[in-house]
């Protein structure tokens, strides 16, 4: 997977699409990250002890890959790989910045 926690997406397709956020979990085994703030759904919680409030929450659920794009200085772009001093690094394609 070329994405990665902590990056900034763009959601390109779905209920979502146009919004941006960070990643705050990536599932590579199923191709699959969750967003901050997006495709939010409603799950009911059981109470875990007494002071926990049971009931209806909004969690974010998970994105295919395919329907995020990573921002880069504001615009998206595809990720690439090239080495630098003989480490391999990520960049952003469009704006050439190191990630």
């Amino acid at each position: 997977m070329r994405l990665k926690k902590d990056d900034t997406v763009k959601i390109i397709a779905g209920k979502d699409k146009g919004r941006t956020g960070k990643i705050v979990k990536v599932d590579p085994v199923n191709e699959r990250v969750i967003v901050q703030g997006a495709n939010m759904v409603k799950k009911t919680m059981k109470k875990q002890n007494a002071q926990d409030k049971g009931g209806i929450m909004e969690v974010e659920a998970p994105i295919h890959v395919s329907n995020v794009a990573l921002v880069s200085k504001g615009s998206v772009s595809k990720v690439g790989y090239k080495m630098e001093n003989g480490k391999k690094v990520r960049y952003a394609k469009k704006t050439g910045e190191v990630l």
